[in-house]
């Protein structure tokens, strides 16, 4: 890890926490109309959405720290680009909790600081596990995206598409990166990662 690539990470996790997300793919849904909800719905929608956000926050962090540590090119650069697309969901889900009138978890910096640094210890673990870890991850947003899937009101339709082109993406990240030399993560260390998860998503829904 090098001086230059840590004030690239620390940039990264200032605007990611601190600036509006850009995105260069259109915002998915975006020519559907906007469901006329009640503020229940409104409320249960906006909070989903935060949910996300604070997962691809978390993904961002994760992504970048486990770049950081991580000592081949062609791994570090199938993290890259899966960061940049979660810098698009960032701007999707944002994008959705201003419509609905949400706001953004307090927590975000609680949530890129810690997910930086277990991004870096993974990073430091070698290929096998660092892909491992990053599909293991992608894996687990995938089945709460899925979930979220099952909760919107099914009148959301702008948030549903958000988050089926979401579920798409994280997919296609699990895949490549199993593709790529990815171990599959002891079963304990699955475990744990869900129990985190749970702790986030029970967390971010409120706070």
């Amino acid at each position: 890890m090098n001086l230059d690539a840590l004030i690239i990470a620390v940039d990264n996790g200032l605007r990611t926490v601190l600036t509006a997300a850009q995105t260069v793919r259109r915002l998915p849904g975006q020519e559907l109309p906007e469901a006329a909800l009640s503020e229940r719905e409104k409320t249960l929608a906006a909070r989903l959405m935060r949910i996300n956000h604070v997962g691809e926050v978390c993904a961002q962090a994760l992504y970048q720290g486990q770049a950081l540590t991580s000592r081949n090119q062609a791994v570090r650069a199938t993290l890259t680009v899966a960061a940049q697309e979660e810098v698009e969901h960032l701007a999707w889900c944002e994008s959705r909790i201003g419509a609905l009138g949400g706001r953004k978890s307090l927590l975000n910096p609680v949530w890129y600081g810690s997910s930086l640094a277990i991004g870096m210890v993974a990073g430091s673990l070698g290929d096998k596990w660092n892909l491992g870890f990053l599909a293991e991850t992608e894996r687990q947003v995938g089945v709460h995206l899925a979930q979220h899937l099952a909760e919107l009101p099914e009148s959301d339709v702008r948030s549903r598409a958000v988050v089926a082109q979401m579920h798409t993406d994280e997919a296609r990240h699990a895949d490549v990166a199993l593709a790529s030399g990815g171990g599959m993560l002891p079963p304990p260390v699955q475990g744990l990662m869900r129990m985190m998860s749970k702790v986030m998503t029970k967390t971010a829904y409120w706070v």
